[in-house]
C-alpha cells in the first residue's frame, strides 16, 4: 500500500509540474501507438513518385545562403586538419559527437549501434522502435551519422582543398535512403533528427547544384525521401511541441517553415511553411526567455537554438520574409547572454546543463567547445558584430557581410539574468558563474546554486557535463545529480528526487538572488527551496564574495531546517592537472574542517569521461564557510 501511495504522490507532483496538457497528450499518444492508429499516419513502402524534378528544383525562385559552389568567394584556406578529417571519414572512421572517432567502416549500414553492435530491425515501423533499450544501447550512436552534419566537413574540404567530393556525398545520401525504408527503423524514431537530415541534405544540394554527379536519377531518389521526411515531421510535430517542448520543437518548426522556401513546388510545403512559421515564433516566445536565457538550462542546447535562429533569420531575410519582432529580440538577447557567460581566452562556456555533443552546422575548424563562431554568425545575421571575436568563416558561408558598424562588447562587472537564474561576475581574464533559478520548465540536472570559476582560460571549478544519456544508473545519477556540481548535498541526497530517465521530482526553486558590486568586492546572495523529499521548509542559502582585482572567493553555505540525520556536504570539482595553485579551506563556525580529497568525473564532450579532483567538506551543523584562493 505504501509504495502505491508513493507512486500516486509522485504522479501528482509530476502533473503539477508538467501540466494537464502534457499528461493528456502522453496518454492519448500511447493509446494511438498501442491501437495502431499512429501507424496509419505514417505509411511504409509508399509508391515512388516524382514530386519535384531536378530542373524544377533549380528553377525555383527561392534564395539560399549561396547559389552554388562556383559562386562562393571565401578565401581558400586548406589545412592538414581538414584534410585528415576527410580522409578518416572516407576510410570509415567517424567522429562521434564532435568528440571521438569510431570505425564505422566504408559499408556502414546506418542502423547498427557501433557502441554495442546491436542492429535495429528496419522492417519495424518507427513506432515499434524504443529509444531506450539496454540491449540496443544509446540510440544516439545510430542517429549521430544519420543526421548528416558530417557533410559540412566534406564540403569545407571540397572547397578549401579544391577536391570534388560530390560523388562521395551523393553516395552517402543514397546509401542512407537504401538502408532506411520510409517510416521504418531507428532513423525515423526522432523527428528532430529527420528535420536536421533534410536541412543538411539541402545544404549539400545547393553546394553541388551544378555537379555532374547530381543527375536526374540521383535527385529523384533524394526528393522522394525529402517529401516523406517532411510529411513525417509535420504529422508528428505535436509530440515535440507538447510532450518534449525544447530545441526539438524549434528544429522541427523551423524545417517546416523552410520547406516552403526551399521546396515551394513540392506538395504540402505551402501549408507546412505557414504552420511552421507560426509554431517557430510560438516556440521561441515560450522557450527563450526575455533576458536571453533558455528553458533547457543548457549552454550547448542554447547554442543549438543560436544556429537554428541563424538559419531562420538569414533565409527569411534573403527571401523577403519577416518574423515577429519578438524573435529578433530573443535572438539578440541570446547572443548577449551566451557571450557574457563565455571565457574570453578560450571561447568556451561553463559545461553547464545537458551536453550531448550537438553541433548541427559546423562551418569552421574551431573546437567543439568554442562558441565564438556560432555567436558571431547569429550576431551578423542580426546586423551587429562582437569585435573581440573577429571575422569567422561561418559568417561567410551564410553570405553575410564580414564588416559591420554596429558593435556589441561584453562589459566587465556584474551581470544578472533573473528569468533563467544566472549571475555573473566578469573581470579581465576571470569569470565567476553562479546558477540560482526557478524551474517553470523541466530541469534535467540537480545543480541549483552551482558555482563555476574560470581564470585565464582555465576552468578552475568545473561542471562535470553529461557523459551519456543511456548508461548505468550510478553513472547517470552522478552526472545529472548534485554530486557532480559545485554546491551542497545533505548526506548523499540530491537537491531533487530522481525519477525516470530525464525526470526529477520536487523541483528546486529560487527564493531570492542578487549580485552587487562595491569598491572592494563583488557579492552574490541567493537562496533556493530544496530537498523537499527529505523534509519540509529546507532552504539552501549561498553567499559568494569575490575580492575586486584578486583571485580570492569567500563562499558561505547554510541550510535552514536541516534534518539532524543528514550531514551538510559541500563539494568542489577541479581538473586533475593545472590547478595546483588553487587552495580551498573551510570551517564550521570557528572550527577548521578537514578536506576529503577524492576522485570525481568530468565529461567535456559526450561519451568521454576523465577523472577530476573532488574536494568535500562535511559539517554536522547547518553552515560551512569556505575560502577559495588562487596563488600567484
Amino acid at each position: 500500500m505504501v509504495p502505491m501511495l508513493n507512486k500516486l504522490k509522485l504522479a501528482a507532483n509530476l502533473a503539477a509540474n508538467m501540466g494537464s496538457r502534457y499528461l493528456l497528450f502522453r496518454i492519448s499518444h500511447e493509446l494511438k501507438k498501442k491501437t495502431g492508429l499512429l501507424k496509419k499516419k505514417f505509411p511504409v513502402s509508399p509508391p515512388f513518385r516524382t514530386y519535384l524534378t531536378l530542373q524544377q528544383w533549380k528553377d525555383q525562385p527561392s534564395v539560399f545562403f549561396f547559389r552554388d559552389r562556383e559562386s562562393l568567394v571565401l578565401k581558400r584556406q586548406p589545412t592538414d586538419l581538414l584534410k585528415q578529417g576527410f580522409e578518416n571519414l572516407r576510410a570509415g572512421k567517424f567522429l562521434m559527437f564532435n568528440s571521438f572517432e569510431m570505425p564505422l567502416g566504408v559499408d556502414y549500414d546506418w542502423v547498427t549501434n557501433p557502441d554495442t553492435g546491436f542492429r535495429y530491425d528496419v522492417r519495424k515501423h518507427w513506432t515499434e522502435i524504443p529509444d531506450l533499450s539496454k540491449e540496443a544501447g544509446d540510440i544516439k550512436y545510430v542517429w549521430e551519422k544519420s543526421r548528416f552534419s558530417f557533410l559540412y566537413d566534406v564540403i569545407r574540404y571540397d572547397y578549401h582543398h579544391g577536391e570534388d567530393c560530390a560523388e562521395f556525398v551523393f553516395a552517402e545520401m543514397l546509401g542512407w535512403i537504401k538502408c532506411n525504408p520510409i517510416n521504418c527503423g531507428p532513423n525515423y524514431r526522432c523527428s528532430q533528427e529527420i528535420a536536421l537530415r533534410v536541412m543538411n541534405w539541402t545544404f549539400a544540394l545547393h553546394y553541388y547544384r551544378n555537379s555532374a554527379a547530381l543527375t536526374e536519377a540521383v535527385f529523384a531518389q533524394i526528393q522522394f525521401a525529402i517529401y516523406w521526411q517532411l510529411h513525417h515531421v509535420y504529422h508528428n510535430i505535436h509530440f515535440s511541441r507538447i510532450a518534449v517542448r525544447n530545441n526539438h520543437a524549434i528544429t522541427e518548426s523551423l524545417m517546416l517553415y523552410l520547406s516552403g522556401i526551399l521546396y515551394p513546388s513540392m506538395p504540402g510545403t505551402t501549408k507546412y511553411m505557414e504552420q511552421g512559421k507560426k509554431w517557430l515564433e510560438q516556440e521561441i516566445d515560450y522557450q527563450v526567455y526575455s533576458d536571453g536565457t533558455f528553458l533547457q538550462f543548457s549552454m550547448n542546447y542554447h547554442r543549438v537554438v543560436v544556429q537554428l535562429l541563424t538559419w531562420a533569420i538569414v533565409l527569411a531575410d534573403k527571401n523577403g520574409h519577416r518574423f515577429a519582432p519578438m524573435l529578433y529580440d530573443r535572438a539578440e538577447q541570446s547572443v548577449k547572454f551566451l557571450a557574457a557567460c563565455m571565457d574570453t581566452a578560450s571561447g568556451q562556456l561553463p559545461n553547464y546543463g545537458n551536453n550531448d555533443g550537438a553541433l548541427f552546422f559546423k562551418l569552421s575548424e574551431a573546437d567543439y567547445r568554442d562558441y565564438r563562431t556560432q555567436l558571431q554568425g547569429l550576431a551578423h545575421a542580426l546586423g551587429m558584430t562582437i569585435p573581440s571575436i573577429g571575422v569567422v568563416e561561418e559568417v561567410q558561408w551564410y553570405g553575410l557581410p564580414t564588416r559591420l558598424e554596429k558593435e556589441w562588447k561584453v562589459p566587465d562587472g556584474i551581470h544578472s539574468f533573473p528569468e533563467g537564474g544566472y549571475y555573473l561576475i566578469r573581470e579581465k581574464g576571470v569569470l565567476t558563474f553562479i546558477r540560482c533559478g526557478n524551474h517553470r520548465d523541466r530541469p534535467h540536472q540537480a545543480d541549483n546554486l552551482h558555482l563555476d570559476i574560470w581564470v585565464n582560460g582555465v576552468n578552475v571549478l568545473l561542471d562535470a557535463g553529461s557523459y551519456k544519456y543511456n548508461t548505468d544508473e550510478a553513472t547517470s545519477r552522478y552526472f545529472s545529480g548534485t554530486q557532480s556540481h559545485n554546491t551542497v548535498m545533505l548526506g548523499k541526497t540530491d537537491q531533487m528526487l530522481k525519477g525516470g530517465r530525464f525526470i526529477w521530482y520536487y523541483w528546486t526553486q529560487a527564493k531570492n538572488a542578487t549580485v552587487v558590486e562595491t569598491d572592494t568586492a563583488y557579492r552574490f546572495e541567493g537562496a533556493i527551496s530544496a530537498f523537499r523529499h527529505v523534509g519540509n521548509g529546507i532552504v539552501h542559502r549561498r553567499t559568494v564574495e569575490k575580492a575586486r582585482g584578486s583571485n580570492v572567493w569567500s563562499v558561505t553555505d547554510s541550510i535552514d531546517s536541516k534534518p539532524e540525520s543528514h550531514p551538510l556536504r559541500q563539494l568542489w570539482h577541479l581538473p586533475q592537472a593545472g590547478t595546483e595553485d588553487v587552495v580551498i579551506t573551510a570551517q564550521e563556525g570557528e572550527t577548521p574542517l578537514a578536506a576529503q580529497e577524492g576522485t570525481g568525473w568530468e565529461s567535456s564532450k559526450y561519451g568521454l569521461k576523465a577523472a577530476t579532483r573532488e574536494v568535500v567538506f562535511t559539517a554536522s551543523g547547518n553552515s560551512i564557510a569556505t575560502q577559495i584562493a588562487i596563488k600567484g
